[in-house]
């Protein structure tokens, strides 16, 4: 009976051992790796965020310069917002606002809504949405140019007033059959430059 065993513990031995192997290559391959990544990962987020700066220069490191603002606040969303400061020579000169439309047609619709510091809107970009392929998808900038009359727009062109659609009795365009897409987005870029407008030391106090 116990001669029997022996082989059963040794086989247990070796197959503990080769575990202990591969886990060590597996940990030694992610810290060899590991700097590439974040790298590569900071690199496709900086990229991502350039389209929301357009005609914007600055010279830092957005990805070093973010901030979370934590709820409660009173930007679009119900979850905290991240806030990407774009500095030059150190002074600030843009921010891109992370922020959800949470009244979309068929869903949250992510965006990322960028500011200069004149509180003109440089751009916005839709991060992520789940609206109806050929109709509510229009809000993606690879799909339309609809997104792109929100560039150059602040609270004073056109007045805070007329930010709504202009069946609302605004100022801006909506696509037939979505006027409920094109509402959330307008309600979220507005939200957004009156955060903005109302916070904007606080915004760069801790760049």
């Amino acid at each position: 009976m116990t001669g029997g065993a022996k082989p059963v513990w040794s086989a247990g031995l070796i197959l503990a051992a080769i575990a202990a192997v591969c886990t060590a290559l597996v940990a030694l391959t992610f810290s060899v790796t590991k700097e590439r990544i974040v790298a590569n990962e900071q690199a496709w987020l900086e990229q991502s965020l350039k389209p929301a700066l357009a005609g914007i220069v600055y010279d830092n490191n957005l990805i070093e310069s973010v901030l979370s603002i934590p709820l409660p606040h009173e930007l679009p969303g119900n979850e905290p917002v991240l806030v990407y400061r774009a500095l030059l020579e150190n002074k600030p000169v843009a921010a891109l606002f992370v922020v959800t439309a949470v009244d979309g047609f068929s869903g949250p619709i992510r965006l990322l809504v960028g500011i200069d510091f004149d509180g003109i809107g440089t751009a916005t970009r839709v991060l992520r949405h789940h609206e109806t392929p050929g109709l509510g998808d229009f809000i993606d900038s690879a799909k339309s140019d609809w997104i792109d009359q929100f560039e150059d727009k602040s609270l004073s062109n056109p007045d805070r007033l007329l930010w709504a659609l202009g069946r609302d009795g605004g100022e801006f365009d909506q696509v037939t059959g979505a006027s409920i897409t094109s509402r959330a987005v307008v309600k979220a870029i507005k939200q957004t430059l009156l955060y903005f407008e109302a916070n904007r030391e606080s915004i760069f106090a801790d760049k």
